[in-house]
């Protein structure tokens, strides 16, 4: 019996490269195990971002803040980062992927400041997560991989880049406005944006 034909040979080293210490996983398929691993830090970054997200949340609702709307805004923003972790875990496990959560950060702060301010890091905080989005992007096109390509296009960077626009313009409306000096600017855009 002579050497196994190249396709044949591909097959076998798929299907061996699919098992792992959990045991072997029948769906997985053009599923690199870098963009596996790159898939579970994208998970821990979007649940950091919810992690923050709350945090602003819950200062803004303090009764010595109280702007409520921001505190809203910020709550919504919580929930959908942690819907896109979701929706990354389960990409994890239709792909044949195993799913290794790891420990989430500490904001870097608890006391946010200002209206102004926690949108400035917001606005920080979502060009961090785009960032990864795009290597992630990067490496599943150097991996050969167009589902994972096309998965992180559809659900996550055209969402992003709205996310930036919309933080950006309320990064400068504050700011015209007089904020954070002007404590009315603040209140009005709690108000009238957000609200």
């Amino acid at each position: 019996m002579g050497p196994l034909p190249a396709s044949h040979q591909r097959l076998l080293a798929s299907v061996a490269s699919s098992q792992d210490s959990a045991g072997p996983t029948r769906v997985r398929q053009n599923f690199h195990p870098d963009s596996e691993a790159a898939i579970n830090r994208q998970i821990n970054k979007e649940l950091y971002a919810s992690y923050v997200y709350l945090s602003m949340a819950y200062y803004f609702s303090r009764d010595d803040v109280a702007l409520y709307n921001f505190s809203k805004y910020f709550l919504h923003q919580s929930l959908e980062e942690r819907e896109h972790a979701e929706k990354l875990m389960r990409l994890q496990n239709q792909r044949g992927g195993r799913i290794c959560l790891q420990d989430i950060k500490k904001p870097d702060q608890d006391d946010w400041e200002s209206g102004l301010r926690a949108m400035e890091c917001a606005l920080l905080l979502e060009k961090s997560v785009n960032q990864s989005l795009l290597d992630l992007h990067t490496l599943a096109s150097e991996k050969g991989d167009p589902h994972l390509c096309d998965f992180l296009e559809t659900h996550y960077l055209h969402e992003q880049v709205k996310s930036i626009k919309e933080l950006g313009d309320y990064v400068h409306n504050l700011v015209a406005m007089g904020a954070p000096a002007a404590g009315l600017a603040e209140y009005l855009f709690d108000k009238h944006t957000l609200g």
